[in-house]
């Protein structure tokens, strides 16, 4: 989700890899190993969950996790909890990384210590004050002053134990003062509302005579205002500490008064004093971007030298393939193209034209497209992209079946189990392969045409490139979607939406092995056994030593590569989206009905929505596809509970409540996604509830009124959801932070072409086939660069220059913002 700025929209990401922990403090019990997990927080609210490692005090996870973030934060956080069965599961550790450190850890694998875990430090959200302090004359004729503290609301206090209750504890702080008054509590509520206030007299030195009041005269700096949140509790421990601002009263200065959002901190000196090594530590890899996306106009001379890129010849001489160049790791460069080109329409012709450089550039057939070159790394990316439904098709329904029957596998000798036998765990794995491989080569009819035009392409470059070898047509193909698009996602199936978390230990084990056989099978390779190290592996595909394998294979193939002869057909059987529990509220139905709130285990497919009391139970309500009207976020007012949002059909809004803000959206776009083409969309809705005979949000009476706000806009392409201007501006950092390399290829360039002298080792990584023809171009990626530049620069400088600090958008103690800017400022003064 995009926050708007001035007519400029900004994206925020992350990317991360959660690799392992070490050296975990072990169980108090005579077990002492630990099963644990890590969460990851956008503050204190959990948007994902790793598998359980068990026994073991150094867990390897080995998971990524990617998501945009739809609102501001304060910190990234992991936590490291023990899963305790019969009690709540037991925090070890956290690492909380503040927004603005980010950068210091971007793309590099970090160790972090863990810290101790305190309800005193676990802080979130922000609270809007008002001081005002004036002279009253008592009824002696003395001058006295009271300050007057008015509590207005906060924002964005954490849920704890699924409600919030909070209240504010108000102190004036002095050497001989402790003066503290509370506000109402105010139940369920996480942005309460209490516009209270609250008086303390300041009292004056005898000798003070003055009338006016002077900040000088008296001792403010030992003077100073305490708001302190709590969470009012039931339980016996007490109430919970939710977070607290000092504010000093010097902030009033010679008018007296001072109005601010400040966000709240943790309690001083609040964690308790435990070694770093004693929790251990957690080893992260983190990618947080910000895009700072400008409207489209500014963009368009980059963007036109990218999509011009097939037309470039050599394609070497390219803007797309000189940023492959130039980038760290080929798949920084490949993510952005291939979303810009796809969303242009230019994927094929572009691929088609740097894969054919890269054939030609090729001695030997037996190594066709193997390396991590662009051309990999890009059609890696557009398989993902464009065959995530492809895939979810075909692999979904036999992947749940092995993960749900756990049957033993296990092929090794040297691991069987002492229970198992090796001939049924044989043909147990046999049975699995078959089926996959069936599948699999039964599903070209189904492979997206986007796909099939590329490895028409590739088939036919490879074939007129190594005319004697008869199977390159074969194997040009095989090497992407065998080798990099079915063996990974058989392996790896939570990488690809096909599972939710990685597989236990088991049945992690029987996908290498399906895996392994799948990619053997697939790359028709003459010699089948010197695939495999293993002997027990070479043994097991003499199962699979028929002809009939290698014809399925090259039939697939023959179909997959062949372009324009069909059109991509309807899928008849429902491919499984995406499921999970939530809370809905019921539909009442009933005159006399419940409206009552309740878990659901929701399932949606391409046919329809559904709901079920639990997983695997039949459907209690379920909604065709075709009558879904809208899908949009409910404001929180309606029912105060975040993360919902509705569902509309022709009758009845059915409302939702996500897990958090990441997994609500997550819905919020798939089913916009599968109900785009819905021929009686709605173009407006009610943003709140129908509730009490009229809509909140309107005053309307009538269930049936039109909606008040028109409906959230489509993406232009929203089977990819593709933002074109954002990937320019994705491109647009990469070329400046990899400026100095652009400068470098322009000299290797001119050391060629101009001198035409011995090519210098450090210019030797750069593929440059024609140097006139690519210092022109790099002469053009500068300029669009610099002029972009330039208008980021003019922008940060704006916005430094209006930037009122201690406003709802910037609170006081927004240390990331502060820092932002001051960067900027500093930065303002660089003129490119």
């Amino acid at each position: 989700m995009a926050v708007e700025e001035e007519g400029l929209r900004v994206f925020q990401s992350v990317r991360i890899k959660i690799g392992e922990a070490k050296n975990i403090p072990p169980y108090p019990g005579p077990n002492r190993m630990r099963d644990c997990f890590c969460t990851v927080n956008l503050d204190q609210e959990e948007v994902f969950r790793t598998k359980i490692i068990e026994k073991s005090l150094c867990p390897f996870y080995g998971e990524d996790f990617y998501c945009e973030i739809p609102r501001s934060f304060r910190h990234l956080s992991f936590y490291i909890f023990d899963r305790d069965v019969f009690r709540r599961d037991s925090s070890i550790g956290k690492v909380a990384v503040k927004k603005e450190d980010l950068q210091k850890y971007h793309g590099k694998d970090t160790w972090f210590p863990l810290q101790p875990v305190s309800a005193d430090s676990e802080v979130q959200g922000k609270v809007h004050l008002e001081l005002r302090l004036s002279e009253v004359i008592t009824d002696s004729g003395a001058i006295s002053h009271k300050l007057a503290t008015r509590v207005l609301e906060c924002q964005g206090l954490p849920i704890i134990n699924g409600q919030c209750d909070p209240y504010a504890a108000v102190s004036l702080l002095g050497p001989s003062r402790s003066d503290a008054k509370k506000t109402k509590v105010k139940r369920k509520n996480n942005n309460p509302q209490f516009e209270e206030v609250f008086y303390f007299e300041v009292t004056r030195p005898l000798s003070y005579t003055k009338r006016q009041f002077d900040v000088e005269e008296e001792d403010v700096d030992k003077l100073a205002l305490r708001v302190d949140l709590w969470n009012a509790s039931n339980l016996k421990f007490g109430d919970e500490f939710l977070g607290g601002v000092r504010v000093p009263l010097r902030v009033l200065g010679q008018v007296g008064v001072h109005d601010a959002w400040y966000f709240l901190q943790p309690r001083e000196n609040g964690g308790r004093s435990v070694k770093v090594d004693e929790l251990g530590s957690l080893r992260l890899n983190i990618i947080y971007t910000e895009d700072h996306v400008f409207p489209t106009e500014y963009y368009t001379p980059l963007r036109d030298l990218l999509l011009f890129s097939a037309n470039v010849e050599p394609v070497s001489a390219s803007t797309a393939h000189i940023l492959g160049e130039v980038c760290r790791e080929k798949q920084e460069a490949a993510i952005p193209l291939v979303r810009l080109f796809l969303h242009y329409g230019k994927i094929v012709p572009f691929i088609s034209t740097i894969a054919q450089a890269e054939v030609n550039r090729t001695q030997d057939p037996n190594i066709i497209f193997r390396g991590n070159s662009l051309t990999s790394k890009c059609i890696d990316e557009t398989m993902k992209l464009a065959g995530m439904h492809y895939l979810q098709d075909t692999l979904k329904p036999i992947i749940d079946e092995i993960c749900t029957e756990h049957k033993s596998c296990e092929i090794d000798p040297i691991k069987l189990k002492e229970s198992e036998n090796l001939d049924t765990n044989r043909e147990n794995l046999r049975q699995y392969v078959d089926r996959i491989f069936n599948v699999i080569t039964t599903s070209g009819v189904r492979c997206p045409t986007v796909m099939c035009d590329i490895f028409f392409s590739l088939r036919e470059s490879a074939a007129t490139r190594f005319q004697v070898d008869q199977d390159v047509r074969y194997t040009a193909v095989s090497s992407f979607i065998f080798l990099r698009f079915f063996a990974p996602a058989i392996l790896s199936p939570n990488l690809f939406h096909l599972r939710p978390h990685h597989s236990d230990p088991a049945t992690s084990r029987t996908l290498t092995l399906i895996s392994k056989t799948i990619q053997t099978l697939g790359s028709l390779a003459k010699s089948k056994s010197a695939n495999f190290k293993e002997s027990f592996m070479a043994a097991f595909y003499d199962f699979f030593n028929e002809q009939k394998y290698a014809d399925a294979v090259k039939n697939f193939l023959d179909l997959i590569s062949t372009s324009g002869k069909w059109d991509q057909k309807s899928i008849e059987t429902p491919i499984m989206l995406k499921e999970g529990f939530m809370i809905k509220r019921a539909q009442g139905r009933n005159r006399f009905g419940m409206k009552n709130f309740k878990k659901r285990w929701f399932r949606l497919t391409n046919h329809e929505f559904t709901y079920h009391k639990t997983k695997g139970e039949g459907a209690l309500c379920s909604i065709p596809i075709e009558n879904i009207l809208a899908v949009e976020r409910l404001e929180e007012e309606s029912f105060k509970m975040k993360n919902m949002f509705q569902v509309i059909q022709p009758e009845r809004a059915l409302y939702i409540q996500a897990n958090n803000c990441v997994e609500a959206r997550d819905w919020i776009d798939i089913l916009t996604k599968v109900s785009q083409c819905n021929r009686k969309r709605l173009s407006t809705y009610h943003p709140s509830a129908y509730l009490n005979g009229h809509w909140l949000c309107c005053k309307l009476s009538a269930d049936t009124a039109p909606g008040c706000t028109p409906c959230t806009g489509l993406p232009a392409n929203i089977q990819l959801d593709v933002d074109g201007d954002r990937e320019t501006e994705k491109i647009y950092s990469l070329f400046n932070t990899y400026m100095t390399k652009l400068i470098k290829m322009q000299e290797a360039c001119g050391s060629k072409s101009v001198y035409d002298g011995p090519e210098e080792e450090e210019y030797s990584s750069f593929v440059i086939d024609d140097p006139q023809e690519t210092y022109k171009t790099l002469k053009l990626i500068v300029s669009a660069v610099q002029t972009l530049e330039q208008q980021h620069t003019k922008y940060k400088r704006e916005k430094f220059r209006n930037t009122k600090i201690g406003s709802q958008e910037h609170p006081i103690g927004d240390k990331s913002f502060q820092c932002y800017i001051r960067q900027q400022s500093e930065s303002s003064t660089y003129s490119i």
